[in-house]
């Protein structure tokens, strides 16, 4: 049975309350049409929302619980995850803030996890802040990879636009020791699938990125391009994959190349986020690909610098929402038609 748009249930972890992710939560949900959309339920505290939105002059009405059970359609629901005040600085690095943003996402993450939340959608936390001897990941994502079934890979997405890596938070002096062919089959894999089941495409094409400079030029500026990702890219080729590459990532956005591809796979970080975050900075989502789960975050950080000045741009977060959305009911869709391959094939036809 598909779930009706209006009642998708949104989690909302906080994030780091000393920077602007209350903030951009919600102004997001000040427009009341957003609650036509779907239920959103922050993991939280409802004392420290009031006290965020009164301190920016919002007008969004928080409503308090203290079980899922008790959300309202219609409202911004905030449940309480903690009840002690916590001394919020905006743009203030606080390791004691960073446990009340690992106590939001936990909680959210556990709540979807049990199917309580249709989908989860997560405020920017500082990195550096949030390390306990309880929480030793470098982010969402690796902590969601242990928690839920699957690979988590990272696909930063703005329209068309769809940027994927091979390794997300490792040193760039160590990429080249984690680029193996398994790694470059599971990533592909991982993108094609999801691409058809998340983005509604029934013949993904996948572009990669080379490794080196021009591609290590057959072998002067690195082996790994020719030894290591076409080898894997023209087996995964002959299996039906549509994969292309590598392609050398100097010229590849510059050139326009990225449009003619479904999704683009980049060797490292800065690799494919640079390029990205210049096209689409302020609009990007970054969609956590691969679990059997749903997870989008904005495409920014915690941005202390203009916290609790009421300047920060929602726009992000909100796509991150309706991406949620957007993913949650094209991957209902493609499960039902699997499970009736008569629905298939007349929707092909």
């Amino acid at each position: 049975m598909v779930k009706k748009a209006e009642n998708i249930i949104v989690g909302i972890s906080v994030g780091d309350l000393n920077g602007i992710g209350a903030e951009v939560i919600l102004k997001t949900f000040e427009d009341t049409r957003m609650l036509e959309l779907c239920t959103p339920v922050i993991f939280a505290n409802v004392k420290i929302l009031s006290f965020i939105k009164k301190n920016l002059n919002l007008e969004s009405n928080v409503h308090g619980i203290d079980k899922l059970e008790q959300l309202i359609h219609g409202k911004i629901n905030v449940l309480n995850v903690w009840r002690e005040g916590v001394n919020i600085e905006f743009g203030v690095n606080d390791e004691n803030v960073g446990k009340y943003a690992i106590k939001s996402f936990v909680a959210a993450t556990k709540a979807l996890k049990e199917g309580l939340v249709d989908v989860l959608v997560t405020a920017p936390i500082n990195k550096y802040n949030i390390q306990s001897e309880e929480f030793h990941f470098p982010g969402h994502t690796d902590y969601l990879n242990q928690e839920l079934e699957g690979d988590a890979l990272m696909l930063m997405v703005q329209d068309n636009l769809r940027v994927g890596l091979l390794t997300d938070h490792v040193p760039v002096n160590e990429v080249s020791q984690h680029l193996t062919e398994a790694l470059i089959r599971t990533k592909i894999k991982t993108i094609a699938k999801t691409l058809t089941q998340d983005f509604s495409i029934s013949k993904p094409k996948i572009a990669v990125l080379g490794l080196n400079p021009h591609c290590g030029d057959h072998g002067v500026i690195g082996k790994e391009d020719d030894e290591i990702i076409k080898p894997a890219l023209k087996k995964l080729f002959e299996e039906g994959v549509l994969v292309f590459g590598p392609f050398s990532a100097d010229s590849f956005f510059g050139s326009g190349q990225y449009e003619k591809y479904d999704a683009v796979i980049a060797a490292y970080h800065d690799q494919g986020l640079i390029p990205f975050k210049t096209l689409s900075f302020g609009k990007g989502v970054n969609y956590t690909a691969g679990l059997d789960k749903i997870r989008t975050s904005p495409d920014h950080g915690t941005a202390y610098e203009i916290a609790g000045k009421g300047e920060a741009d929602f726009n992000s977060f909100k796509e991150a929402v309706y991406l949620a959305i957007d993913v949650f009911n094209n991957r209902n869709e493609h499960n039902e038609l699997i499970k009736n391959p008569l629905k298939t094939k007349q929707k092909q036809l």
